[in-house]
């Protein structure tokens, strides 16, 4: 039991970034939680924590013991689920990452319902549009739009896929030149999300044809907010899934151009990592996340949500 306490305290002490905060989150004194840590280091003869006055962080052998720790951790709290009432009534905190715009248009609205369903279940939602590593983040659940992960433990769940659409202002389409092929758009003002595959080449369709078309970019950037915000201000064309544009759309504040013409469809998954038994609180998450998308989503904007 020691041995699993010094190991509980040390993964804590990682994830909150302070001893102090450790033991309070583990019910126990800050000189509890300094013995058992020191124990810990003691019995491994190796330094797993340097700390100063203002910070403390992981050595080698211990971002190496965390990676190890945490998946025994995690799995024997996994085992206490699946014998307790958790298994029934998911309960705890769930750790959420996704895009800023997939959080506020789908997970913010969905909220109330889902802490209604679920009362014991509070949620910590991190926008990010990169990729961060689960075990240093504390990450349940990414929602991400790659297909396939680097790392075997993950495991991915296609939510679906979804259009993309090229659009701008009124304001800029009316000071705009020719707009009529792809070929076109080379010479117009471009915003680019930056983190899309190959952001400054687009592959056009158009039935059994195809054109790819250099762009150079007006602007671009790592958010599809800003991208947004710069098109509804006139300053060019963006491309965009049409889940963040479509209300824009819709009200006439930006117009679709190239309507003939098909870019890549985009894939939205939800990732966790591979465990012996899913932790009830993701199964209940991502259970009503996809329910949520295909019932409330406008049509046209996902072409095979998930059932």
């Amino acid at each position: 039991m020691d041995r699993l306490l010094q190991l509980e305290v040390f993964a804590k002490t990682a994830e909150l970034g302070s001893l102090s905060k450790a033991a309070e989150a583990l019910r126990m004194s800050n000189a509890a939680a300094s013995r058992h840590l020191s124990a810990l280091e003691e019995r491994l003869a190796v330094r797993l924590i340097e700390r100063n006055t203002r910070r403390l962080w992981l050595t080698e052998a211990g971002q190496e013991l965390l990676e190890r720790s945490s998946r025994v951790l995690s799995e024997l709290a996994e085992a206490e689920d699946i014998v307790s009432d958790r298994a029934l009534s998911p309960q705890g905190m769930l750790r959420v990452t996704s895009s800023l715009s997939f959080a506020v248009i789908y997970l913010a609205p969905m909220l109330p319902a889902f802490r209604a369903r679920y009362p014991k279940l509070n949620m910590q939602i991190t926008t990010a549009n990169r990729y961060p590593d689960f075990i240093e983040a504390g990450i349940d659940v990414a929602i991400r739009t790659r297909e396939q992960e680097p790392d075997s433990n993950i495991i991915v769940r296609r939510i679906g896929q979804m259009r993309r659409v090229l659009a701008a202002a009124p304001s800029y389409l009316a000071s705009a030149g020719e707009l009529e092929q792809p070929a076109d758009l080379a010479r117009h003002n471009m915003l680019v999300y930056n983190l899309a595959n190959d952001p400054y080449s687009l592959r056009l369709r158009k039935g059994n044809g195809a054109q790819t078309v250099r762009i150079t970019p007006t602007l671009d950037s790592n958010d599809g907010q800003v991208i947004r915000g710069a098109a509804l201000a006139g300053l060019g064309i963006l491309i965009q899934p049409l889940y963040i544009v479509q209300s824009d759309i819709a009200a006439g504040r930006l117009v679709p151009v190239l309507l003939d013409w098909e870019l890549p469809l985009l894939t939205m998954n939800i990732a966790y990592q591979n465990r012996a038994g899913l932790p009830a609180k993701i199964r209940a998450f991502s259970d009503f996340l996809v329910t949520h998308i295909r019932e409330h989503s406008q049509p046209g904007i996902w072409m095979d949500a998930a059932k």
